[in-house]
């Protein structure tokens, strides 16, 4: 597997880019080909040691599309990262293409280079949800703002072909996002869209509340990308204001910095008990840690697409590669291609 990896992409880029793609490939053997102005790539990489051993390829693109560009910068920046690498996986030069660089224009760099799946109308960003207790993709997060029931029922499809092949689920649950559990609630779009779902012959649960998200009550989260958008984006918001609260509430204040002083004997004599506690504690919050997801699969283009975040580090980075190989690795789009198949059988 070759992993094309956009230098050019995303807030602190190139330097964490390299530094995410050297760190795969000393450790893991991973292949892959750095897209971006060389110089730059090359003097981000020669900060790393030597690494002419290494499975790392260079190749130049001398233009760059901007975190805060439009998204049509793509078309008049045909020598940008972006296109310089999806054309490599269009050619059969590479087998997955990543980047934290701007969404809307890695998804329309993807279009006009790799195309749409034949079957597919709308391609759509998935989103792995952390909080929840079992393997969870929300589908979509933002591509699509306004749908048509048959999008939401494509998203569900491609959905499921992912939560198969990457989750390894043999029948994954399928849930439509809806302000009520009962089958007439929510939009006019939801109302259509139920009972194409439950025709489909997917492992369908019906509709699905917010407050049921965390409790995993489906795998695979149906929604079209302006809630989608909204829900990754309020988890992400809770998350970061829990996390600041209870840092602001310890430690502020005479009586809790006392009260911390106090409790410092108790919690050395407990240090044993907490070293038993640490494999579970450390799994919660990896499991919690955006970086350790690494990126959104762009799903529905004819090729395997990962966008990660935008702020990503070099942890990130690393972990947005290991979702675009093992994607390509586990023939993400031939599964997606198999369940619009069986769809069209299905329906005579």
């Amino acid at each position: 597997m070759k992993i094309v990896v956009d230098a050019m992409g995303g807030d602190h880029a190139p330097a964490v880019v390299v530094a995410g793609a050297v760190n795969e490939a000393r450790q893991r053997g991973t292949q892959i080909i750095l897209v971006g102005q060389e110089a730059r790539v090359r003097a981000e990489l020669n900060r790393h040691g030597d690494v002419s051993g290494l499975p790392i390829e260079v190749v130049h693109a001398s233009e760059v599309v901007e975190m805060a560009e439009h998204t049509m910068a793509v078309k008049a920046k045909r020598d940008s990262s972006l296109m310089v690498g999806m054309r490599l996986v269009k050619e059969g030069k590479a087998d997955a293409f990543a980047s934290a660089g701007n969404s809307g224009a890695v998804m329309a760099a993807a279009l006009f280079t790799l195309g749409r799946i034949p079957g597919i109308e709308r391609p759509a960003i998935g989103s792995i949800y952390p909080a929840a207790p079992v393997p969870c993709l929300i589908i979509d997060i933002g591509a699509n703002a306004d749908c048509k029931p048959e999008y939401l029922m494509q998203f569900a499809l491609m959905g499921h072909a992912y939560a198969r092949v990457i989750f390894g689920l043999e029948s994954p649950t399928v849930g439509i996002i809806s302000n009520g559990e009962e089958e007439d609630k929510g939009s006019m779009l939801i109302r259509e869209t139920y009972p194409l779902l439950k025709a489909s012959g997917l492992n369908f649960v019906g509709n699905v509340e917010g407050k049921d998200i965390g409790r995993g009550l489906a795998n695979v989260i149906v929604t079209d990308g302006l809630t989608g958008n909204v829900i990754v984006k309020l988890t992400e918001g809770v998350v970061s204001f829990l996390g600041k609260t209870l840092k602001r509430q310890f430690t502020r204040g005479f009586l809790n910095k006392a009260a911390l002083i106090l409790m410092a004997p108790g919690i050395i004599m407990a240090l044993p008990g907490l070293a038993l506690l640490y494999p579970s504690a450390h799994a919660l919050i990896k499991q919690v840690d955006w970086r350790e997801i690494g990126g959104a699969p762009l799903l529905g283009v004819n090729g395997v697409v990962v966008i990660g975040h935008g702020r990503s580090d070099a942890k990130a980075i690393g972990s947005m590669i290991r979702m675009a190989e093992k994607s390509a690795q586990q023939n993400l789009i031939g599964a997606i291609q198999a369940e619009l198949a069986r769809r069209r059988n299905s329906q005579g």
